[in-house]
């Protein structure tokens, strides 16, 4: 059997990544493709149990990175892999990219620690593609307002999430083969035809 292919959204608080991932799991599906539609942190009980604590109690970066790579671990070994190994495709809002923008870039932790705790948890799982959703925190921060209620990430003022922009920047530069940037700025219906185009243009489907 084919394995299946891992795809991650990321991008700050409202970047749009959500509606996105909807419309691209129906478009696979329409090509014959087995979807599981997933985020971080989150995916299973345990996961989602961990992901109220780090939204929503106060603690430190290192507190937080531990609990994140916590809930990916058990996201791994229980969702992703198992999805992976039967040939489906998994689509994941947000992954260790969002570890190092969030708590490496916003919050100014240790990358190095953070590196580490990558390899432990994930044991060389990467993503095949990531689609990053780059837009300025001021536009980001009018769309998020406008919708929902903040959490203790969305409630940070512009500066920390052009820290978290910024280390955005830094994977994708670091693994430019992995990411697709798309201009998050654009109207909805032309950041969608830049999801299919990155899609399309991997030579898997």
């Amino acid at each position: 059997m084919t394995p299946g292919r891992f795809i991650t959204f990321e991008g700050i608080d409202g970047a749009g990544k959500s509606s996105h991932i909807e419309a691209l799991a129906g478009w696979l599906r329409s090509r014959g493709h087995t979807v599981v539609m997933t985020r971080e942190p989150g995916g299973t009980a345990l996961a989602e149990r961990l992901r109220e604590l780090v939204l929503h109690t106060t603690m430190d970066a290192l507190c937080e990175a531990l609990l994140v790579f916590a809930a990916r671990r058990d996201h791994l070994v229980n969702l992703i892999e198992p999805a992976l190994a039967r040939g489906t495709t998994v689509l994941c809002d947000r992954y260790t990219d969002a570890t190092f923008a969030y708590q490496g870039g916003g919050r100014g932790f240790d990358t190095g620690v953070l590196g580490q705790l990558e390899l432990w948890v994930q044991q060389g799982r990467q993503p095949d593609l990531t689609l990053w959703f780059d837009l300025a925190p001021a536009t980001a921060a009018a769309r998020r307002g406008a919708v929902r209620a903040p959490d203790r990430f969305q409630s940070q003022d512009e500066a920390f999430f052009q820290r978290v922009r910024a280390g955005y920047a830094a994977r994708a530069a670091a693994d430019p083969g992995r990411f697709a940037r798309l201009d998050a700025e654009a109207e909805r219906e032309t950041v969608w035809q830049q999801v299919q185009a990155a899609v399309e243009a991997r030579p898997w489907w």
